[in-house]
């Protein structure tokens, strides 16, 4: 089985930020949080804050905007309409129907595109739209095991070594750099 990370490994960009800007064409005053968003943002790269706490501090923000979208449903395929072109030709040629995504962000529209039957993503309860589990680094791990207990991952492709937990679970391992492939496992 391959098992593949999302963002910038087969998606040319991260999602979360499209999404972002997407929202922000159909809502112009989504600028006013550019600034508490890289705050964020600059605090987690800079070790100030961990990934819980930033979590913990700043998704009410994002939750309660999500809670005013009217229909969630019609913006994720509009979305993907407009994004979908930026899935890798890497892995539009390497494609099996075995593959595994995992990623933090909505991915049940883009995998139907593709015809992607296995992922795992973050989830959300879309009535409150609180998190309810954030797919990001050993997270991975836990959620990929979960969903198939006795699986051996053959290959594993991932942009960045955040990734370590499932570089280590892999047979072997590849950094992705555009469409280029480096075998680091």
């Amino acid at each position: 089985m391959n098992v593949y990370d999302f963002d910038n490994t087969i998606y040319r960009g991260e999602s979360g930020v499209d999404l972002f800007l997407y929202y922000l064409k159909k809502d112009p005053k989504l600028l006013a949080k550019i600034p508490w968003g890289l705050s964020a943002v600059l605090k987690y790269k800079a070790g100030k804050m961990s990934l819980e706490q930033a979590l913990e501090n700043y998704s009410g923000v994002v939750e309660d905007y999500c809670r005013g979208i009217e229909n969630i449903d019609s913006d994720v395929t509009e979305f993907w309409d407009n994004n979908s072109r930026k899935i890798k030709s890497f892995y539009l040629r390497q494609r099996r129907d075995d593959d595994v995504i995992l990623s933090d962000v909505v991915l049940e529209e883009i995998c139907k595109r593709l015809n992607i039957k296995n992922y795992i993503a973050s989830t959300t309860d879309l009535d409150s739209m609180k998190l309810v589990n954030f797919c990001f680094r050993e997270n991975k791990v836990k959620a990929f095991r979960e969903r198939y207990p006795d699986a051996v991952v053959e290959n594993f492709y991932t942009d960045s070594y955040n990734d370590q937990p499932m570089i280590d679970l892999a047979q072997n391992a590849y950094l992705v750099r555009g469409d280029r492939l480096v075998k680091i496992k």
